[in-house]
């Protein structure tokens, strides 16, 4: 009963609504699009080039003469795959760390957050740059699409992971001297069983809300690396990479570039609605717990 009245809260909001019906959408691309793709989208269709939007390209050819509509949807998948994989080991690692880190407090904690306020000094496309040019570095300009991906993948984990861990921190700190954590203590429980059933419920509503928020932010990392040229690599569908390949025949296919900027920002856009929709709904709830106690 209380996640159907979560997602009351969340979609009697019509900007939440929008949100949560963006991402949705966006998930279902990423699932079935590259199976519906009109066309493929590495594919040249020589007798359709520098074609703009019409009913047989929707969002018209690029100066390749591929179809824009079939790599925006095909590129979908990749950024779900990618932002998605590495938001979730962000949010497994950074909540892992967060409730040790909070609960034990002592030098352990001291260590891990002097070492987390470095990586966050640090803007996250700057550390992006510097950890893949690293991989980049160790294992040469010869790494697979598979292997650049990964890179990618490990990238988002590394710079998002410090903060889901000192929001989970600030929580765990909070509620660690609370009655019903020194009754377990009393009763002899051990500390994983401490740190699962009686403090991280107390997380979970922060938890929830930037885990979305990283998300939004893992799509725009991913595009901007992409842009730069050392995400995903063509011909492989990225948008980012759709963007800079735009932008430098934007004079002859302008459509090249505003389609998977347009999609970029939709689902940026859409996802942090989501969370701020989600964010307002569990306060509304632990208002409603309040007055019913």
């Amino acid at each position: 009963m209380r996640q159907h009245s979560i997602v009351r809260r969340l979609l009697a909001d019509p900007a939440s609504a929008l949100g949560a019906a963006i991402v949705a959408l966006f998930v279902l691309a990423a699932v079935f699009g590259p199976a519906l793709t009109p066309f493929d989208p590495n594919q040249s269709i020589y007798e359709s080039v520098r074609v703009p939007p019409s009913a047989q390209h929707w969002f018209g050819t690029d100066h390749l003469a591929r179809d824009v509509f079939s790599r925006v949807l095909a590129g979908a998948r990749s950024a779900l795959l990618l932002a998605g994989g590495g938001t979730l080991v962000a949010v497994l690692f950074g909540t892992a760390i967060g409730l040790v880190s909070g609960f034990r407090g002592g030098w352990l904690d001291e260590v891990l957050m002097r070492f987390f306020d470095a990586l966050l000094s640090l803007p996250a496309l700057l550390l992006a740059l510097l950890l893949l040019g690293t991989l980049r570095a160790a294992y040469g300009e010869s790494v697979s699409a598979i292997g650049r991906g990964l890179g990618v993948f490990l990238v988002l984990a590394v710079v998002y992971t410090p903060i889901v861990a000192r929001v989970v921190r600030s929580v765990a700190l909070g509620v660690r001297g609370r009655a019903w954590v020194e009754a377990a203590r009393l009763q002899g429980e051990r500390l994983p069983r401490i740190l699962l059933r009686e403090i991280l419920p107390a997380a979970l509503p922060a938890l929830a809300v930037e885990a979305a928020l990283r998300f939004s932010y893992a799509i725009f990392l991913i595009s901007s690396l992409g842009f730069l040229g050392v995400g995903v690599q063509p011909p492989n569908p990225d948008w980012g990479l759709m963007v800079n390949e735009g932008r430098r025949n934007l004079s002859q296919v302008p459509w090249a570039m505003w389609a998977p900027a347009v999609t970029i920002a939709v689902v940026v856009v859409g996802a942090n609605l989501l969370a701020d929709g989600l964010k307002r709904a569990l306060m509304e709830r632990d208002l409603q717990r309040e007055k019913d106690a």
